[in-house]
């Protein structure tokens, strides 16, 4: 696999994907929103959206794109996020590590202690 930059969508490109784009599309929007769209909450109400997306690809990367928005930005609405989060880890199996990944980032970057047993 070759590494490329994530693509820069702006609001029209981004509603044609949600609404008609292939999966490979839909895959890579909530990396490239939550990594390049400079209002957090735009980012994080489309990445909570992507997040109940029936491929588990588009899903997991959608937990994923939140993470990045909580690095980026310092920012998300913990009620929102935390049941995607939650959700998130019941529902998949194939990418849990990448779930698991997004939500230490998210904890990490937000200071928040969601999943984490003391």
């Amino acid at each position: 696999m070759k590494y490329s930059s994530l693509p820069g969508f702006d609001i029209d490109e981004t509603n044609k994907i949600i609404e008609s784009g292939t999966i490979d599309e839909l895959i890579i929007l909530p990396l490239s929103i939550g990594a390049n769209c400079s209002n957090w909450k735009v980012a994080q109400d489309l990445c909570l959206k992507l997040v109940d997306h029936q491929d588990d690809r588009v899903s997991s990367n959608a937990l994923l794109g939140l993470a990045y928005v909580a690095r980026n930005h310092r920012k998300l609405e913990k009620y929102l996020v935390k049941a995607a989060m939650i959700n998130s880890k019941r529902r998949h199996t194939k990418y849990l590590w990448r779930i698991e990944d997004a939500i230490e980032d998210i904890n990490q970057f937000m200071n928040w202690k969601i999943g984490v047993r003391d």
